[in-house]
């Protein structure tokens, strides 16, 4: 592979594991990259990267690093705190010059900002500890997918939907009806991929830092997290009005969590039937991202087609650059968790 500039730095919560984080920065060395460690990313500021100072005028350094990948550490909690003093502007001009801004988590708070105030992408990925740092090797589908995004030639992904999810009968291809193992298939095209975690999400409703996307393909993943309290918060994207306004929400993985006697049978599954049963627009799972080690990487703000067929849902975004000549799709089999 070619060697690529990766910037490494802390915008949310503090990195603990300083061995994770040599592993990582080892690994992504040793695959012939060029990696930055920005000089407040092993800062500490009680449970922060810095206080917000040092992460704001990190992420700044960031996005002028002229870097190709700007990696966040680990994601936590902070974002949130500075949105209102990030240069948009900045960021967005260094998006459209290749530099790609990666992370999940937290950094769904700065992704969807991004978003809102100045129309950039980003690039829902791994965070350099959790998914390099590992004793054992990086999952293999993610790491092909950080290739892809370093070499430019990633168009899409791929996965098999789950068992449950229905195809909707609006959306049958024309001609007499397919057999009952088979269902038709369902498509749209031109929409923004928006999302990311959704207790970050639903934080920003009512907020200048939620995008006001219609039309969308909306995809959704958390962590710790009980059914319970996943509800809560899709019943506040739901009353909020945002559900209705996509072409299709895509569920990932929601992991983490323990359910109780007390639950008496509600669960994950309970809350996406509920989900269905009070939205038009159809609810696909089983997307493998999340805080999973088998992520996908996704562009957004991009517009892209979905494509579900037999069970095989389809993301293509194509080229989002001219820096960069595409080699094809590459679509990755995902093996959920959620349902």
């Amino acid at each position: 592979m070619n060697s690529k500039h990766i910037y490494i730095y802390s915008p949310a919560g503090a990195v603990r594991d300083k061995a994770a984080f040599k592993r990582a920065v080892q690994r992504l060395r040793a695959q012939g990259h060029a990696v930055e460690i920005d000089e407040a990313a092993l800062k500490s500021h009680m449970r922060f990267a810095g206080d917000d100072d040092t992460r704001l005028a990190a992420l700044h350094r960031a996005a002028a690093s002229g870097a190709d990948i700007a990696l966040i550490s680990r994601g936590g909690y902070g974002l949130t705190r500075i949105l209102d003093r990030i240069r948009y502007p900045v960021l967005a001009r260094a998006a459209a010059r290749g530099l790609r801004l990666v992370g999940h988590s937290d950094f769904t708070a700065l992704q969807l900002a991004l978003l809102a105030r100045a129309g950039g992408i980003s690039w829902a990925g791994p965070a350099l500890c959790g998914d390099f740092g590992g004793e054992d090797e990086p999952d293999e589908i993610m790491q092909a997918c950080f290739d892809d995004l370093l070499l430019g030639q990633g168009e899409g992904t791929g996965w098999r939907i789950g068992r449950d999810d229905p195809m909707p009968a609006s959306r049958a291809r024309r001609g007499t009806a397919p057999a009952e193992d088979v269902p038709p298939s369902w498509a749209v095209r031109d929409a923004t991929l928006w999302g990311g975690n959704l207790a970050v999400l639903s934080g920003l409703v009512g907020t200048p830092y939620l995008p006001d996307v219609r039309g969308g393909v909306l995809f959704l993943e958390d962590v710790n997290e009980h059914p319970y309290r996943i509800e809560r918060m899709l019943t506040q994207l739901l009353h909020a009005g945002v559900l209705a306004r996509q072409k299709a929400v895509v569920l990932g993985q929601f992991t983490g969590y323990q359910t109780v006697a007390h639950d008496r049978n509600f669960r994950l599954t309970t809350v996406v039937a509920w989900l269905r049963s009070q939205i038009k627009v159809p609810v696909f799972t089983q997307m493998p991202f999340g805080h999973v080690p088998t992520k996908v990487l996704l562009p957004v703000g991009a517009k892209v087609q979905m494509v579900v067929e037999n069970r095989e849902a389809l993301l293509f975004w194509g080229h989002l650059d001219g820096d960069h000549h595409g080699h094809g799709q590459h679509a990755h089999e995902g093996h959920g968790h959620a349902h």
